[in-house]
């Protein structure tokens, strides 16, 4: 039997505990019950991506013959069968989860019926709808040997229809074999009308309704059976940079072959006809990826099903407004407020508004030159996109470092690109080998005789949907040193620039690695040396062979470190005479966490920094990332607290222990749950009281 190392845990198999986390807060009665929909869709999303990316690279290592350990002690065959089994324990989990969920709603008059159950007034409703909206969109496609097997798309839901002729003598089992393709473009539930004088609402599936009426796309045939199917197709891109003439045309071409990725996973309804399940499987050539389910595939519709609900406001979270940071409350002139000092914005308790004004400002300033920015995922109708745009329409220039390879938003940023070239941006895309992965704004404007730079630095996207959801941190400020560096970096991303200095900003590839190692290290010297000596840190993932080895070091010398890492953690806490005195928690809450906060003791002196970066083979070694120190000691404090909030967290938070496993962080203390501790503060300027 092959034996993982004993000093490392799997980076896929920590990615399965986090998604059985989220699962988590989708089974936990103290989450509100539309909430908990929420929470399932993103397990089901998760699970999407894990196996078209992740799954699908070890299958491909497979075929290779590439039978190496690596650093966790799993070759690829092995480490396979383990996710295997755990995949299939977790969708078994999720499908109980769902039965459950929809029994709690329908205690509360909220129903997701089967076309059996439905009313005369609704059957008619629905025979009208599906003649009217579902009929014309469909495309029935029969499989013989005129007709070859269609494309089918990945993450799509599809009807396998095995008929047989209504009129001839055919054996019984001459079957003809036919695909139905779900609509797309059409919502997946239906809302039913109700009696006025009662409070039930029910939805309906739309291949429910499909299924009812399957008879009138095949005349002359009769339905034996009708089944839901759904195929995963390996999503990774395989882009040949230096030798692309055109990276954003090249990628365009890569997408289009991502539709015939190899298939990677075959979802089937449970009960499939014998004969629709050959076919698929002798198609798709899936053999031991196949998950038969009850219930209805792809559950990420259930993230949009709560908004379609009416009322019940106690089934929900409480509505919130993020607060405008009081430092441009006080005062809407940006330049005025920046000028004269830092300031620290915390999302989503802050509303990132701040940063589309100040855009949108610098974009109006006559005295603004130029603007720089890096995009790697920005949101729909994007303000920051128009405030650009509107910058070079007034005589600016503009500069955009767009990265193309931001996966699943590939199609979209090419569409923001296309967008700002047309609009007259000088659109970059990025180092080649490396996705820009940064996140940095940069505003020069003329004051009297001399150039000032303003920079806006942050942990997550430029993204106003997801600054509502997730939490982040971005910093105003002014800085000479770290205004040089941010124009360094803009000239490395665009030009030729070798940088022999760095004064304040750490970038990645190139310095930020063996820096953070020197940070560590300083530690662990301190700590050897009798002065005080701790590491905090606070990010999404934990995957380097080598930090980990760093940060084991640092144990071993006497350092105190506290990690808060959300999702993977590859590093075993709590060993003795390995990592003792290492504590590991993630907290699973409303918002994802996504800060990334560097804090080290530093002999009683501290330092802390904002990064972009997660501790990550990729985010150290393949991405144009940045490390940021925050200099204003009212804003350490700040720092400092955030972090002490989640470290205070004994609601959501959940102990990392050495076999791999969570389990629930229980203390003496009063209950503390960090993220709605947040909700509470009034402002986010820290003084020493607070503290």
């Amino acid at each position: 039997m092959e034996m993982s190392n004993p000093q490392y845990l799997n980076r896929d198999l920590s990615w399965i505990e986090f998604n059985k986390r989220v699962l988590q807060e989708a089974k936990d009665p103290s989450t509100p019950l539309l909430e908990r929909l929420k929470f399932l869709a993103i397990v089901s999303s998760n699970l999407d991506e894990f196996i078209s990316v992740r799954l699908a690279g070890i299958q491909d290592q497979i075929r290779a013959g590439y039978a190496k350990k690596d650093f966790t002690g799993y070759t690829p065959s092995g480490l396979y069968k383990r996710l295997q089994s755990r995949i299939e324990s977790i969708v078994a989990e999720q499908y109980r989860t769902y039965r459950d969920l929809m029994r709690q709603l329908a205690k509360e008059q909220i129903h997701m019926v089967n076309y059996d159950d439905l009313t005369i007034k609704q059957r008619k409703m629905m025979e009208q709808y599906y003649h009217e909206i579902i009929f014309p969109v469909l495309t029935p496609m029969a499989v013989d040997q005129s007709r070859p097997f269609p494309l089918m798309h990945t993450g799509y839901i599809y009807l396998a229809v095995v008929l047989q002729k209504a009129t001839n003598h055919e054996e019984e089992d001459d079957f003809h074999f036919a695909i139905l393709q779900i609509p797309s473009n059409l919502s997946r539930f239906i809302s039913l009308p109700h009696q006025s004088n009662t409070k039930k609402q029910s939805f309906i599936l739309i291949e429910n309704v499909i299924r009812q009426h399957i008879d009138t796309l095949f005349h002359g045939f009769t339905p034996v059976a009708v089944n839901e199917f759904r195929l995963t197709r390996n999503a990774d891109l395989l882009i040949d940079e230096e030798g692309a003439e055109d990276l954003l045309e090249e990628i365009e071409k890569e997408l289009r072959k991502r539709r015939w990725g190899v298939p990677v996973r075959l979802e089937i309804e449970a009960g499939i006809h014998p004969y629709a399940l050959s076919i698929l499987q002798d198609e798709f050539h899936i053999e031991d990826c196949v998950y038969e389910i009850e219930g209805p595939l792809d559950m990420s519709y259930l993230g949009k099903l709560p908004s379609a609900i009416q009322g019940h406001s106690k089934l929900r979270y409480q509505q919130i407004e993020p607060i405008y940071p009081a430092d441009f409350l006080e005062n809407d002139d940006f330049f005025q407020v920046i000028r004269q000092k830092d300031v620290l914005v915390y999302h989503p308790y802050e509303s990132f508004d701040a940063v589309t004004d100040f855009l949108m400002q610098a974009a109006e300033d006559p005295k603004v030159m130029a603007i720089k920015m890096t995009l790697y995922r920005v949101s729909g109708n994007s303000p920051v996109i128009k405030a650009l745009a509107h910058a070079v329409e007034v005589g600016k220039q503009v500069t955009v470092v767009v990265e193309l390879k931001a996966r699943f938003d590939e199609e979209r940023n090419i569409a923001w690109a296309r967008m700002l070239e047309q609009a007259g941006c000088h659109v970059v895309y990025g180092l080649i080998g490396l996705k820009t992965h940064a996140k940095m704004l940069l505003v020069i404007r003329q004051e009297g005789t001399e150039l000032k730079r303003y920079i806006h630095i942050g942990t997550g996207n430029y993204n106003g949907s997801t600054a509502r959801l997730y939490t982040d941190i971005g910093l105003f400020t002014t800085d000479e040193a770290i205004g040089e560096d941010a124009s360094h970096l803009f000239n490395l991303i665009t030009g030729y620039a070798e940088i022999e200095q760095w004064q304040s900003i750490i970038p990645a590839p190139s310095l930020m690695k063996d820096s953070l190692f020197a940070l560590i290290r300083r530690e662990a010297d301190h700590a050897t040396n009798g002065r005080p000596a701790k590491i905090i840190a606070k990010m999404n993932s934990l995957s380097h062979q080598e930090m980990i080895d760093e940060l084991y070091s640092a144990s071993q010398a006497g350092v105190n470190i506290e990690l808060i890492i959300r999702g993977i953690c590859c590093l075993r806490p709590g060993i003795k005479g390995l990592s003792e005195r290492i504590t590991v928690r993630s907290i699973v809450d409303r918002f994802l966490e996504h800060t990334r906060i560097y804090y080290f003791e530093n002999g009683g002196k501290p330092e802390i920094w904002i990064s972009s970066a997660d501790w990550m083979t990729r985010n150290l070694t393949r991405r144009l990332e940045l490390m940021c120190p925050i200099k204003d000691p009212k804003l350490r404090k700040t720092m400092i607290h955030i972090l002490h909030l989640s470290l205070r967290d004994n609601v959501k938070a959940k102990k990392l222990l050495p076999n791999g496993k969570y389990e629930q962080i229980v203390t003496d203390l009063p209950p503390c749950r960090s993220q709605f501790a947040a909700l509470k503060m009034k402002s986010w300027k820290m003084s020493k009281s607070v503290l």
